[in-house]
Parts: structure tokens; C-alpha cells; sequence
């Protein structure tokens, strides 16, 4: 379906246009008219749909619809990081290009300054509140901010902020909005703190899943199983074939990004590493020259897997074996935007084989496993189950399990 066949103002079509925005992606053909009825809404929807678009457009339709004649805030959109703020406020500024609609950012880092300019955007009145909950949280108690007016409530990656702690802070901001106001809920996945959430935010709301906790199929993953020494063997090799392709590596540690980077800068490569120790200003200036493409691989802990909006990724390599499947989803989802296609590859060392195989059924595929190039030396076998079952004894043996057993044994046949 395409965006023109919709009932938007003419100027949000005229934007559209603008920033070429044709076909709607299946999440904004279900949510849009939804919206536009002013119902609540709980959706599920994968990292890369366009979920943004999806409640923007109706949102700046409601608005320029509704006008805003008392300057005060009419929505607020609640998000867990300031990386995704900023995104989801660039958006804005594309959208409302030729709409008299205002915006304002807040969250946390920065200097006095900063608060400053957030408490005179938000005393001014908004039209939109672009915020992470702790910071809007402070903006309430400290600044005397209204949002009585407020019309519209919507939280993006609710699983996020609630993973984050920030369950107490969004029902907090909730006691200062207005009992009659339309949330919208967007979350990766639907647990059930998230449905607990729901249940007490929103009203009757309309459930909209889109491909559940499952990477987009233009997504080519793949996996080496090999030894932890053999992994930079294995990047180097990957690098000298296509030393220029535009790459995110993760790895859970900061330690070993910053690690990892260095190895790779030694090796001449373009690299820079993002990561919790950075100053905001510094993780911002590297972002904009890896979009820009004066930096060729990023070496990322998971604070960048959800909320780059960068399209033309395209190889995500996992240097370790995420936590939990989620946030495998969230890092290949970096990959295979914007009807791109993109590669994913997972190293997976013994001790992680474990957490691959339960990545594999969660999301219920086999994922190909690449030779390692036989100079690289010979790869462990593939057998998650042997592993675990190794693990579990070890475990057994060090909490003195065959010990203790063997001594009662002992005490029983005496």
C-alpha cells in the first residue's frame, strides 16, 4: 500500500515525497489507520520495520489536524536512550519539513547547558517531547512542566526501558498526564512485565504483532565454529578480501572492544570503538563519521544495537555469542535496512556453543556454519549438547558434587 492512498495532510504527503517515501512496510499499513481512529495500541514489531514512521505520520496528522493554540505540549514520546531520541528526532525534522510543528529532545549527559535549553523547549511547549524517562522524570520535579495538555503518549522499545529499570519512572510521568490521551506501545517482544504495563497504561488497546522476535529474512547469517585464539585470524582474513565494506562488530565487553579496535588499527584498518566509557560528545562525533563513511568498521558493545539508523550496513560480525537471542536480533538488525540486503556472522567458540544452539532454536532456524580456512588451523566440532553436558559436570565438580556423593557412600557401606 502505498503512502499516498492514505488520508494524510497534504503537506505530510508533500514530505514524503520529498525524502522519497513510497510503499508503507507491513507494520505502517497495520498500525496508521489505527492511529488515525485514535485508539490505543501494544505493538510488536522487529528492529529495522519502520515502526518509527508508523506512529509518527499519524501523529503529526492528529496535530497539524488538532493545532496547538495554547503552546502547550500535545505528545510525548518515551524512549530508553538518547542515541534513539536523537533518531527519532532527525526524523521528525524530515517529516515536519513543511508542517509548523516544533520538537524537543531531552535526556541526560551534556552540561548545564544542555538542561537549560531542554527546560526552555519544554516551558515553551513542545508540540512533541522526544525524551528518556529519567531525564523527562527530572524536567517534572525541577522545571515546573505542564503536561496536562498532553494528548498523545507513546512509548518506543518499552522492553528496553523496563530491561533498563524504568518502570517506576514511566509510571511517575503517567500520574502527570491526563487520564484522557491516546498511548501507543511499541516493544521488541511482549513478556509479561510488558503486558503488566500495558494493562495499567493502556486503554482496550489494538495488538499489532509483525514478525515476532525474528531477523529479517534479508539478513544472510552465518556462523564459524572455531577456538578463541582463531576469531582475529578469522577478521583479518574476512578484511583483506574487502577491507572497505561498511561493518559493525559487537562484542559484550568494553574491555575487548577497545581491545579489539586497537589490534585492528594496528593492521591499518579504518576502525573506531563505541562504547559506555565515551563522552556523549565523542560517541556522537564517531557515529556521524561512521555515517559518513570516514570510518569503515565500528567496533560496538550492544549500546549501539538498537537505535543506529544507518541504511547501508552491510556485514554485522558478532566477535562473541550475544547473551540472550534478543539482543542477537537487535545486533544483526543493524544489517538489511531499507529493502537492503546485508550479512551476519556469528564466531562461536567451545564455551558459547551452548548460547548459539539456543539462539538457533529461539529463532527456530539452522544457521549455516562457514569452513575455517584450512590454513587457520583445525575448528572444534559443532556439538552444543556434549558441551553443555561437559559444562554441567565441571559445575557438579567444583560445587564438590561427586565428592560429597562419594563420602556418604562411604558412611552408608560402613
Amino acid at each position: 500500500m502505498r503512502f499516498d492512498e492514505l488520508n494524510l495532510q497534504e503537506n505530510i504527503l508533500q514530505g514524503l515525497d520529498a525524502m522519497n517515501f513510497k510503499e508503507m512496510t507491513p507494520v505502517q499499513e497495520q498500525t496508521i489507520p489505527v492511529i488515525l481512529e485514535k485508539r490505543d495500541i501494544i505493538g510488536c514489531a522487529q528492529t529495522g520495520t519502520g515502526k518509527t514512521a508508523a506512529y509518527t505520520l499519524p501523529l503529526l496528522d492528529l496535530l497539524v489536524r488538532e493545532g496547538n493554540p495554547d503552546n502547550c505540549i500535545r505528545a510525548v514520546i518515551m524512549v530508553p536512550t538518547r542515541e534513539l531520541a536523537q533518531q527519532i528526532d532527525m526524523q521528525f525534522e524530515g517529516f515536519t519539513y513543511f508542517l509548523p510543528i516544533s520538537t524537543s529532545v531531552v535526556y541526560g549527559g551534556g552540561d548545564g547547558a544542555g538542561w537549560d535549553q531542554q527546560k526552555r523547549g519544554l516551558l515553551m511547549g513542545a508540540d512533541v517531547v522526544i525524551a528518556t524517562p529519567g531525564r523527562l522524570l527530572s524536567h517534572i520535579t525541577n522545571s515546573g512542566i505542564d503536561l496536562s495538555r498532553v494528548g498523545y503518549f507513546i512509548l518506543d522499545e518499552a522492553d528496553r526501558m523496563l530491561d533498563m529499570g524504568f518502570f517506576d519512572d514511566i509510571m511517575q510521568i503517567v500520574k502527570h498526564l491526563p487520564k484522557e490521551r491516546q498511548t501507543i506501545m511499541f516493544s521488541a517482544t511482549l513478556p509479561p512485565k510488558i503486558r503488566q504495563l500495558a494493562k495499567q497504561i493502556l486503554r482496550n488497546p489494538a495488538e499489532i504483532n509483525i514478525a515476532i522476535s525474528k531477523p529479517n529474512e534479508a539478513i544472510v547469517q552465518s556462523a564459524y565454529i572455531c577456538y578463541e585464539t582463531q576469531k582475529m585470524p578469522i577478521i583479518l582474513e574476512l578484511f583483506a578480501k574487502n577491507p572497505n565494506k561498511k561493518t559493525i562488530i559487537f562484542s559484550s565487553s568494553k574491555q575487548k572492544v577497545k581491545d579489539l579496535a586497537y589490534s585492528l588499527k594496528k593492521q591499518k584498518l579504518n576502525v573506531a570503538a563505541m562504547h559506555s566509557d565515551l563522552e556523549q560528545e565523542q560517541r556522537e562525533n564517531v557515529m556521524l563519521d561512521f555515517k559518513n563513511g570516514k570510518i569503515n568498521i565500528l567496533v560496538a558493545t550492544d549500546i549501539v544495537a538498537r537505535g543506529i539508523d544507518i541504511d547501508d550496513i552491510a556485514l554485522v560480525i558478532n566477535y562473541d555469542v550475544p547473551h540472550d537471542p534478543e539482543d542477537y536480533i537487535h545486533r544483526i538488525g543493524r544489517t538489511a535496512r531499507a529493502n537492503a540486503d546485508g550479512v551476519a556472522i556469528t564466531f562461536v567458540s567451545e564455551k558459547e556453543q551452548g548460547k548459539f544452539h539456543h539462539i538457533e532454536k529461539f529463532i527456530e532456524k539452522d544457521i549455516y556454519k562457514i569452513p575455517i580456512p584450512a590454513h587457520l588451523g583445525e575448528a572444534p566440532a559443532y556439538s552444543p549438547a556434549d558441551r553443555q553436558q561437559q559444562n554441567k559436570k565441571r559445575h557438579y565438580n567444583r560445587k564438590g558434587g561427586k565428592r560429597h556423593f562419594r563420602k556418604q557412600a562411604k558412611t552408608s557401606e560402613g
